[in-house]
């Protein structure tokens, strides 16, 4: 990617279900770009994540006002890659805040299943994906703010393709 190219993009969400890859591709990415990271999970509110931590998926009254602190995190900052499950069209219209562009890290529910067993420490575990993958609404093909990659294989690999991916599409333009 091209300083230029790196220039025009700004703002980035990293979006998918659990276990997508959000939080370390975000960071990758963020790091490739030379810009700062934060991780939606960190703006949840201490019932939601008491909540997840049962088992239970939150409801969009639960999502509402951490959709909001998002979205005014995203408006206040002039560039941020942001790790946020934006699983549903209304989420990320919520989010759609100065030039936002989105990145969907899409794998296999199988794959998902398989990192989150593996996964320790974190609120959201297997419980928490069947609610996830019901909640998805896959981007539309009139989101152009949205590129979708695979996130299988290494973390360096799935970032690489996610900035070429943004770069080619900021090339459509």
């Amino acid at each position: 990617m091209t300083e230029e190219e790196a220039e025009a993009i700004h703002r980035i969400v990293v979006m998918g279900p659990s276990a997508s890859g959000k939080t370390v591709v975000g960071r990758a990415l963020a790091a490739a770009l030379d810009l700062p990271f934060e991780d939606a999970d960190d703006f949840h509110a201490p019932t939601s994540v008491d909540k997840m931590s049962r088992g239970e998926p939150l409801d969009e009254a639960d999502r509402a006002p951490w959709l909001d602190a998002l979205a005014s995190r995203l408006a206040s900052t002039p560039a941020l890659v942001l790790a946020c499950s934006a699983l549903g069209r209304a989420h990320r219209d919520a989010l759609r805040v100065g030039g936002v562009r989105f990145v969907f890290l899409d794998a296999p529910a199988s794959v998902l299943l398989e990192r989150l067993q593996q996964r320790e420490g974190h609120f959201a575990g297997t419980d928490l994906l069947p609610s996830q993958l019901a909640r998805l609404e896959a981007p539309g093909e009139d989101e152009t703010d949205v590129v979708t990659v695979v996130s299988v294989g290494t973390i360096d690999e799935v970032a690489a393709r996610a900035a070429r991916a943004l770069a080619a599409r900021r090339g459509d333009e």
